[in-house]
This record gives structure tokens, C-alpha cells and sequence, in this order.
């Protein structure tokens, strides 16, 4: 089975594909083809779905879960794994507690693309890789960085990269690849930085972690309202806090907190939390909404979660709130720092919706009075936009056409008058009680037209329609 394209190669010929159908079928659907390399998921790796059919893996697997460092993983869009077999993972495990299991292992998770192959061809025969515990926050210097040798006789082996540290560990096999994305490579034992596994698990003091990260207010109002004990007995199990900085509490817009009754405010407070461990890399890949502390039903005090790139967005219905720092990530407990404060719609109403554009501008269709008390039975003629007023030619009519017929004479006269008129007989149409004269003058000086109709409701005629032709100079 040929293995998928490399990340940024499917990005490179799904856009090809699409721009050659937009080219070529003017928007028209995607080929069969390209539809099939639409379907590649940018992330399509899970490290869970990966180790499933291996047992010999099945204790480490569970533990990536566990610390929710499986989420981390499956949000990189390249990543290598260094996995430990049962006997491996046992030892580390036995000794200590999750938080610190979930930095060892963070410590196995590297932010580059290495497989067997590449493992062989390392410039210089040695390299340090950046790895996931780096990025928490809590790995000082290179602690977080692994130091990668290609050793002679074909062995390669993976230590801390602090200076002085050992190799102590050497690659065993590949587990599994997918080029440029995903490789897993199982290691003969755990990797262990100085001070990775001594480190104490993080306080649960709450409100003390708060005010050192900017979020006195918020710790303020923990303590005065009672929900700083309801946040420290969830932690024991497992708690997520969203801690609004306290600049965030002196935004514009931010509505008067001392309007709302006890209750509410108790409300609002445990909607800053969820009853769960969701460190960042679970946030990334959440699609449903979300439970809080508040949320006593179906779809109450929910918040949801999107994504752009490594910014994760918490929406409440209302506005939305981005997630700017890591506080603590301890299993079971996780506070983030975020830019606004997370108002639910229960309490704040939904947010409104944007105001209508203005109506488009629709021209006034012309009036067309009828110049007799009798109301008209047939429909209106309809006429042109009337043009610029000028001045009736000379020898217009001033007044409908008199009873009696125009003489010969005076409609040669018009036509000498108006050459411009071109006249064709065609079908006769009845205008009712209405008969029309329409005179057209051309001021081939001036560029102006000028129409002007007569009307006469005397009797029942039938006019014909000429075919009018107007040829400028």
C-alpha cells in the first residue's frame, strides 16, 4: 500500500488541482481526483489509533491519554513519537504521579520528523531535537531539548541535551511513519533530564496561582463568592480554569457585575471553569460544545471552541474570549490566562444580531397622470423616463388635437419638420378610451431629446405603432 503524500506536498497538488479547475471550467466541481485528495486530512494522524494493534505498547498508550498528550499530538502537523514498550513504561510509571509522567513523556515527544532512515543520515552525526516539554513553559534552558547521536556500528541513541547528560537510551525499530507528518519509533528505555522526575506536582492553591499570573480580580471575586473551594474540591478530580486578566476586567464594554444577584454571579464565576482536564492540545481538537460548572442542562452555560492555526477561540453565544497563556498544567488540573471575560448568554442575552445594510436604491417608477376625470379601463401606455425639460418646438400642439382631422398640409409640414422620424406601419393596438400623439424632436445642437405626449379621451380609436429610429449626426 502506498503511503500517504507528505503534508505539504498534498497541499501543493490540492491547489493545483483546484486552480486547473477553475481555469478550465470556470468554477466548475472538482474532478473525481482532486475530490479524493480534498478528502486527505490535514492532521490525519491519532497516535491512540496508531499503538492500537500493538499490545507491547498498550501501557504507554494509555498514559498518552491519561496526561491528554495524545490530543497534543494528533493537533501537530509534524511530530515524532518515541514510544516504550510495556516493560519500559512500567518502571517509569510505578514511581510517580501523573503530572509527572506527563512531563517524562512530554520529554519523548519531538517536534520534528525523524524516521529510521533519517536517524542515519544526521549531519555531523549528531543534533538536539525541541520537544513538546520545552514548550509548557516549566523546562528552564535545554532541559526540554533531547540530544540525538548516530553512534558507530549503526546504533543511534537519544539522551537529555544538558550538557554532561548520557546517552541512556538507543533506537530499537520503526513503529510506524507517514512521511512528514507522523513517525513513531519505539527507544530501549525512557529519556530522563535532570530534575524531570524529582519535580513537585503543582499546588492547588488556586487563587494564590492566579494573582502571581495576573488575575487578581478574578481571584478576588473566587474567594469572596465561595467558588474558590467549589474549584479546589473539582481539582482533585479533574478541573479546567479560564482566568480572565484583570485587564480584562476594565475593558469597554464589560457590563456592571454589581447589578447581578448572588446566584448569577456564582453562575458567571463556574462558567469560567470546566469539570475536566483540557489541557491545550485537547482544546485544539474539540468540535462539540463544552460543559462548564455552570451548566446544570442540555445546552446550558455551553461554551464552544474554534481554532486558527495554534489560537484557540472560546465562544459563549455572546462574544468570545481568546486563550492567551498557560498558568498550570498539572493532570488533573489545567488554568489558562484569557483576554476577555466569558459572558453566557443565560445571563447576558444572545449577542445581537448585525443591523441590516440599507435598502437598495430603486428609482421612482414616472408617473403617468391621466389628464380626464374618466378613469381609464385599459392599462397605461408605459413611456421612457421623461427627458430634460426644454421649450415645445414651434408649431407644437399646446392642446390636444381638435376634433376635426389634420389636414395633409399640416402633416407634411410635421414630417418636414421632424425628419428624423421614420415611420413603419406595424400592428394596430387598442389604447382604450385613450389615444396618443406623440411628437419626437431632435435638438441636434444641443444633444437633448425631447418627448411630448398629447392625450385625448374622447372616443375609442385604434392607432398604429410606428418603429421610431433616431439617427444621431
Amino acid at each position: 500500500m502506498h503511503s500517504p503524500l507528505p503534508l505539504f506536498l498534498s497541499h501543493v497538488v490540492v491547489s493545483v488541482l483546484l486552480g486547473a479547475n477553475i481555469h478550465n471550467g470556470h468554477n466548475a466541481p472538482p474532478s473525481t481526483h482532486s475530490l479524493s485528495l480534498l478528502s486527505l486530512s490535514t492532521n490525519a494522524h491519532n497516535i491512540t489509533e496508531i499503538l492500537s494493534p500493538f499490545p507491547e505498547y498498550s501501557l504507554c498508550n494509555s498514559y498518552l491519554s491519561q496526561t491528554k498528550l495524545d490530543g497534543e499530538i494528533n493537533s501537530r502537523e509534524t511530530v515524532t513519537v518515541l514510544v516504550l514498550n510495556n516493560a519500559a513504561m512500567s518502571s517509569l510509571a510505578a514511581k510517580h504521579p501523573l503530572s509527572v509522567i506527563k512531563n517524562a513523556l512530554s520529554l519523548h515527544i519531538l517536534l520534528d520528523y525523524y524516521d529510521g532512515a533519517k536517524l542515519h543520515q544526521i549531519s555531523d552525526g549528531t543534533t538536539t531535537s525541541t520537544t513538546l516539554y520545552q514548550t509548557t513553559g516549566n523546562a528552564p534552558g535545554n532541559i526540554g531539548s533531547v540530544n540525538i547521536t548516530d553512534l558507530k556500528g549503526g546504533k543511534v541513541g537519544f539522551g537529555s541535551a544538558v550538557p554532561g547528560s548520557a546517552l541512556d537510551s538507543f533506537y530499537a525499530k520503526e513503529v510506524k511513519k507517514m512521511p512528514y507528518s507522523i513517525s513513531v519509533i519505539e527507544i530501549s528505555n525512557p529519556i530522563i533530564a535532570p530534575g524531570i522526575l524529582t519535580a513537585p506536582a503543582s499546588s492547588a492553591n488556586i487563587t494564590a496561582m492566579l494573582e502571581k499570573a495576573g488575575c487578581k480580580t478574578f481571584a478576588a471575586l473566587l474567594r469572596s463568592t465561595g467558588v474558590e473551594k467549589v474549584f479546589e474540591t473539582a481539582a482533585d478530580k479533574a478541573l479546567t480554569v479560564f482566568a480572565p486578566s484583570d485587564e480584562a476586567f476594565k475593558a469597554a464594554g464589560v457590563p456592571d457585575l454589581s447589578k447581578l444577584t448572588n446566584a448569577e454571579l456564582v453562575a458567571l464565576l463556574q462558567y469560567h471553569a470546566l469539570p475536566s482536564y483540557s489541557p491545550f492540545g485537547s482544546l485544539k481538537t474539540t468540535k462539540d460544545p463544552i460543559s462548564t460548572l455552570a451548566t446544570s442542562g442540555a445546552g446550558k452555560f455551553d461554551l464552544t471552541v474554534s481554532t486558527s492555526g495554534d489560537e484557540v477561540t472560546l465562544k459563549t453565544g455572546v462574544g468570545s474570549s481568546r486563550v492567551a497563556s498557560t498558568v498550570t498544567d498539572s493532570p488533573p488540573l489545567c488554568v489558562f490566562t484569557v483576554d476577555s471575560l466569558l459572558l453566557p448568554a443565560e445571563l447576558f442575552g444572545k449577542a445581537p444580531s448585525p443591523a441590516p445594510g440599507p435598502a437598495p436604491a430603486t428609482s421612482p417608477a414616472p408617473a403617468v397622470s391621466t389628464p380626464t376625470p374618466t378613469p381609464a379601463t385599459a392599462p397605461s401606455p408605459v413611456f421612457s423616463p421623461p427627458a430634460p425639460p426644454m421649450e415645445s418646438p414651434e408649431g407644437s400642439p399646446s392642446e390636444g388635437p381638435s376634433q376635426s382631422e389634420d389636414s395633409k398640409s399640416d402633416k407634411a409640414a410635421r414630417r418636414r419638420e421632424y425628419p428624423g422620424i421614420v415611420q413603419s406601419p406595424t400592428h394596430s393596438v387598442s389604447l382604450g378610451s385613450c389615444v396618443g400623439f406623440l411628437v419626437l424632436d431632435r435638438n441636434f445642437a444641443s444633444g437633448s431629446s425631447y418627448v411630448a405626449a398629447h392625450f385625448s379621451s374622447r372616443r375609442l380609436l385604434t392607432v398604429s405603432v410606428s418603429v421610431i429610429s433616431v439617427f444621431l449626426s
